[in-house]
Protein backbone atom coordinates (compact mmCIF):
# COMPACT_ATOMS: atom_id res chain seq x y z
CA UNK A 1 0.00 0.00 0.00
CA UNK A 2 1.91 3.02 -1.25
CA UNK A 3 -0.74 5.50 -2.43
CA UNK A 4 0.34 8.09 0.17
CA UNK A 5 4.07 7.67 -0.45
CA UNK A 6 5.90 11.02 -0.68
CA UNK A 7 2.90 13.08 0.43
CA UNK A 8 4.33 16.24 2.04
CA UNK A 9 3.31 19.18 4.19
CA UNK A 10 5.12 22.13 5.78
CA UNK A 11 4.41 23.86 9.10
CA UNK A 12 6.05 26.80 10.81
CA UNK A 13 6.18 27.58 14.52
CA UNK A 14 7.51 30.59 16.47
CA UNK A 15 9.02 28.27 19.12
CA UNK A 16 7.32 30.27 21.87
CA UNK A 17 9.73 30.35 24.78
CA UNK A 18 6.90 30.27 27.32
CA UNK A 19 6.04 26.75 26.14
CA UNK A 20 9.67 25.67 26.63
CA UNK A 21 9.56 27.14 30.15
CA UNK A 22 6.39 25.14 30.85
CA UNK A 23 8.14 21.93 29.77
CA UNK A 24 11.13 22.70 31.99
CA UNK A 25 8.75 23.22 34.92
CA UNK A 26 6.87 20.00 34.10
CA UNK A 27 10.12 18.06 34.57
CA UNK A 28 10.89 19.92 37.81
CA UNK A 29 13.60 22.14 36.30
CA UNK A 30 14.03 25.90 36.64
CA UNK A 31 12.44 27.67 33.62
CA UNK A 32 15.61 29.51 32.61
CA UNK A 33 15.80 29.28 28.80
CA UNK A 34 16.22 32.62 27.07
CA UNK A 35 15.55 33.58 23.47
CA UNK A 36 18.37 32.26 21.31
CA UNK A 37 19.53 29.64 23.83
CA UNK A 38 20.06 26.10 22.53
CA UNK A 39 17.16 23.94 23.65
CA UNK A 40 17.73 20.50 25.16
CA UNK A 41 17.23 17.68 22.66
CA UNK A 42 13.62 16.58 22.06
CA UNK A 43 12.09 19.91 23.16
CA UNK A 44 10.86 20.35 19.58
CA UNK A 45 8.15 17.77 20.36
CA UNK A 46 6.07 20.47 22.06
CA UNK A 47 5.89 22.51 18.84
CA UNK A 48 4.32 22.13 15.37
CA UNK A 49 0.85 21.38 16.73
CA UNK A 50 -1.89 20.06 14.44
CA UNK A 51 -5.03 21.58 16.01
CA UNK A 52 -8.20 20.00 14.62
CA UNK A 53 -11.84 20.69 15.56
CA UNK A 54 -13.69 17.94 17.46
CA UNK A 55 -15.46 16.75 14.30
CA UNK A 56 -12.08 15.84 12.80
CA UNK A 57 -10.91 13.67 15.70
CA UNK A 58 -10.97 9.90 15.96
CA UNK A 59 -12.47 7.95 18.87
CA UNK A 60 -9.12 8.09 20.69
CA UNK A 61 -8.91 11.90 20.64
CA UNK A 62 -6.19 12.03 17.97
CA UNK A 63 -6.78 13.72 14.61
CA UNK A 64 -8.63 11.13 12.53
CA UNK A 65 -6.70 9.30 9.84
CA UNK A 66 -7.56 9.91 6.23
CA UNK A 67 -6.03 13.38 5.99
CA UNK A 68 -2.25 13.69 5.85
CA UNK A 69 -1.96 10.32 7.62
CA UNK A 70 -3.69 7.64 5.52
CA UNK A 71 -6.58 5.57 6.88
CA UNK A 72 -5.35 1.98 7.23
CA UNK A 73 -8.64 0.69 8.64
CA UNK A 74 -7.05 -0.19 12.01
CA UNK A 75 -8.32 1.65 15.12
CA UNK A 76 -5.39 1.57 17.59
CA UNK A 77 -2.51 3.98 16.99
CA UNK A 78 0.92 3.96 18.65
CA UNK A 79 4.19 5.79 18.14
CA UNK A 80 6.45 2.77 17.67
CA UNK A 81 9.91 4.15 16.93
CA UNK A 82 11.95 7.13 15.84
CA UNK A 83 15.39 8.42 15.00
CA UNK A 84 16.99 11.85 15.13
CA UNK A 85 20.07 13.28 13.44
CA UNK A 86 21.26 16.50 15.06
CA UNK A 87 22.86 18.94 12.62
CA UNK A 88 22.89 21.93 14.97
CA UNK A 89 20.98 22.91 18.14
CA UNK A 90 17.45 24.24 17.85
CA UNK A 91 17.17 27.66 19.46
CA UNK A 92 14.49 28.78 21.89
CA UNK A 93 12.20 31.57 20.72
CA UNK A 94 13.40 31.49 17.08
CA UNK A 95 10.88 30.69 14.33
CA UNK A 96 11.31 27.21 12.81
CA UNK A 97 9.93 25.43 9.77
CA UNK A 98 9.23 21.70 9.52
CA UNK A 99 8.89 19.93 6.18
CA UNK A 100 7.21 16.52 6.63
CA UNK A 101 7.07 13.68 4.12
CA UNK A 102 5.41 10.27 4.26
CA UNK A 103 8.28 7.97 3.29
CA UNK A 104 6.47 4.64 3.48
CA UNK A 105 3.06 3.07 4.14
CA UNK A 106 3.12 -0.69 4.61
CA UNK A 107 1.02 -3.54 5.97
CA UNK A 108 2.25 -6.67 7.74
CA UNK A 109 0.76 -9.68 9.45
CA UNK A 110 2.14 -9.79 12.98
CA UNK A 111 1.78 -12.36 15.75
CA UNK A 112 -1.07 -10.30 17.19
CA UNK A 113 -2.86 -9.74 13.87
CA UNK A 114 -2.72 -7.23 11.00
CA UNK A 115 -0.46 -4.21 11.43
CA UNK A 116 -0.10 -0.99 9.47
CA UNK A 117 3.05 1.15 9.51
CA UNK A 118 3.51 4.78 8.48
CA UNK A 119 7.03 6.23 8.32
CA UNK A 120 7.36 10.02 8.44
CA UNK A 121 10.43 12.15 7.79
CA UNK A 122 10.69 15.67 9.24
CA UNK A 123 13.36 18.23 8.35
CA UNK A 124 13.40 21.17 10.77
CA UNK A 125 15.13 24.41 9.81
CA UNK A 126 15.82 27.66 11.61
CA UNK A 127 17.03 30.77 9.82
CA UNK A 128 17.10 28.73 6.61
CA UNK A 129 19.56 26.16 7.97
CA UNK A 130 18.76 22.49 8.61
CA UNK A 131 18.99 21.78 12.33
CA UNK A 132 17.31 18.40 12.82
CA UNK A 133 16.24 15.43 10.71
CA UNK A 134 13.71 13.18 12.43
CA UNK A 135 11.96 9.99 11.39
CA UNK A 136 8.89 8.64 13.14
CA UNK A 137 7.29 5.23 12.74
CA UNK A 138 3.60 4.99 13.60
CA UNK A 139 1.92 1.60 13.96
CA UNK A 140 -1.77 0.80 13.71
CA UNK A 141 -3.40 -2.43 14.88
CA UNK A 142 -6.75 -3.99 15.73
CA UNK A 143 -8.49 -3.84 19.10
CA UNK A 144 -7.78 -6.53 21.66
CA UNK A 145 -4.36 -7.54 20.37
CA UNK A 146 -1.22 -7.81 22.48
CA UNK A 147 2.04 -9.73 22.58
CA UNK A 148 4.30 -10.76 25.44
CA UNK A 149 6.85 -8.02 26.19
CA UNK A 150 10.60 -8.72 26.00
CA UNK A 151 12.71 -8.77 29.13
CA UNK A 152 15.17 -5.92 29.61
CA UNK A 153 18.91 -6.16 30.07
CA UNK A 154 20.22 -5.97 33.63
CA UNK A 155 23.88 -5.21 32.87
CA UNK A 156 23.68 -1.41 32.85
CA UNK A 157 26.62 0.64 34.12
CA UNK A 158 24.42 3.56 35.17
CA UNK A 159 20.75 3.67 36.17
CA UNK A 160 18.22 6.27 37.30
CA UNK A 161 14.63 5.79 38.41
CA UNK A 162 11.68 7.96 37.40
CA UNK A 163 8.15 8.05 38.82
CA UNK A 164 5.08 9.16 36.88
CA UNK A 165 1.62 10.35 37.82
CA UNK A 166 -1.55 11.47 36.08
CA UNK A 167 -0.66 15.16 36.46
CA UNK A 168 2.66 14.73 34.65
CA UNK A 169 0.98 12.82 31.83
CA UNK A 170 -1.77 15.43 31.53
CA UNK A 171 0.72 18.30 31.36
CA UNK A 172 2.85 16.51 28.76
CA UNK A 173 -0.28 15.82 26.69
CA UNK A 174 -1.23 19.50 26.92
CA UNK A 175 2.24 20.74 25.93
CA UNK A 176 2.41 18.40 22.92
CA UNK A 177 -1.28 18.95 22.07
CA UNK A 178 -1.68 15.17 22.19
CA UNK A 179 -5.35 14.34 22.66
CA UNK A 180 -4.89 10.56 22.78
CA UNK A 181 -7.20 9.44 25.60
CA UNK A 182 -4.95 6.59 26.79
CA UNK A 183 -2.78 9.25 28.47
CA UNK A 184 -5.46 11.00 30.59
CA UNK A 185 -8.76 9.05 30.43
CA UNK A 186 -8.20 5.99 32.60
CA UNK A 187 -11.68 4.55 31.98
CA UNK A 188 -11.08 4.66 28.22
CA UNK A 189 -7.54 3.28 28.57
CA UNK A 190 -8.78 0.30 30.60
CA UNK A 191 -12.18 -0.47 29.06
CA UNK A 192 -11.60 0.32 25.39
CA UNK A 193 -7.90 -0.29 24.79
CA UNK A 194 -7.29 -2.85 27.54
CA UNK A 195 -4.43 -1.19 29.43
CA UNK A 196 -3.80 -1.47 33.18
CA UNK A 197 -3.96 2.28 33.71
CA UNK A 198 -2.89 5.43 31.91
CA UNK A 199 -0.16 4.85 29.34
CA UNK A 200 3.06 6.86 29.58
CA UNK A 201 3.69 8.58 26.23
CA UNK A 202 6.30 6.93 24.04
CA UNK A 203 7.83 10.37 23.29
CA UNK A 204 7.97 11.07 27.03
CA UNK A 205 10.02 7.92 27.59
CA UNK A 206 12.22 8.83 24.62
CA UNK A 207 12.64 12.31 26.10
CA UNK A 208 13.89 10.82 29.37
CA UNK A 209 16.28 8.44 27.58
CA UNK A 210 17.69 11.14 25.32
CA UNK A 211 18.30 13.29 28.39
CA UNK A 212 20.17 10.44 30.09
CA UNK A 213 22.25 9.87 26.95
CA UNK A 214 23.09 13.58 26.68
CA UNK A 215 24.24 13.63 30.30
CA UNK A 216 26.49 10.64 29.65
CA UNK A 217 27.95 11.81 26.32
CA UNK A 218 27.85 15.59 26.70
CA UNK A 219 26.37 16.12 23.22
CA UNK A 220 24.56 14.00 20.65
CA UNK A 221 24.87 13.57 16.89
CA UNK A 222 22.20 10.88 16.58
CA UNK A 223 19.60 9.04 18.65
CA UNK A 224 17.27 6.19 17.67
CA UNK A 225 14.66 4.42 19.79
CA UNK A 226 11.95 1.78 19.63
CA UNK A 227 9.03 1.19 22.00
CA UNK A 228 8.64 -2.46 22.94
CA UNK A 229 6.02 -2.49 25.73
CA UNK A 230 3.73 0.07 27.38
CA UNK A 231 4.51 1.57 30.78
CA UNK A 232 1.66 2.62 33.09
CA UNK A 233 1.44 5.88 35.03
CA UNK A 234 1.54 4.04 38.38
CA UNK A 235 4.80 2.24 37.57
CA UNK A 236 8.37 3.31 38.32
CA UNK A 237 10.70 3.27 35.32
CA UNK A 238 14.39 2.44 35.54
CA UNK A 239 16.38 4.37 32.92
CA UNK A 240 19.50 2.39 32.03
CA UNK A 241 22.77 3.21 30.25
CA UNK A 242 25.61 1.07 28.92
CA UNK A 243 28.13 2.09 26.24
CA UNK A 244 25.79 4.04 23.98
CA UNK A 245 22.71 1.93 24.66
CA UNK A 246 19.84 3.24 26.78
CA UNK A 247 16.65 1.50 27.75
CA UNK A 248 13.59 1.68 30.00
CA UNK A 249 12.99 -1.25 32.34
CA UNK A 250 9.61 -1.67 34.00
CA UNK A 251 9.20 -2.76 37.63
CA UNK A 252 8.62 -6.37 36.53
CA UNK A 253 11.77 -6.42 34.40
CA UNK A 254 10.08 -5.94 31.03
CA UNK A 255 11.74 -3.77 28.39
CA UNK A 256 9.53 -0.80 27.54
CA UNK A 257 11.87 1.08 25.20
CA UNK A 258 15.37 0.60 23.83
CA UNK A 259 17.57 3.21 22.18
CA UNK A 260 21.03 3.92 20.84
CA UNK A 261 22.87 7.25 21.11
CA UNK A 262 26.08 8.69 19.80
Amino acid sequence: MHDNHNRSQTRSDPFDIARAHALQATFGHTPDLRTGDPMPPFFHQIYFWDPQPPAHLGRDGHPATGGFIPDLGLPRRMWAAGSLTFHRPLLAGIKAERASTIEAVTRKQGRSGPLGFVTLKHDIKQRGTLALTERQELVYREDGTATAPPQAQTDETHAETFDFNSTLLFRYSALTFNGHRIHYDETYARNVEGYDGLVVHGPLLAHLLIGLAARQLGSLSHFSYRATAPLMHHETATLCWKAGQVWVRGPDGRQCMIAEAG
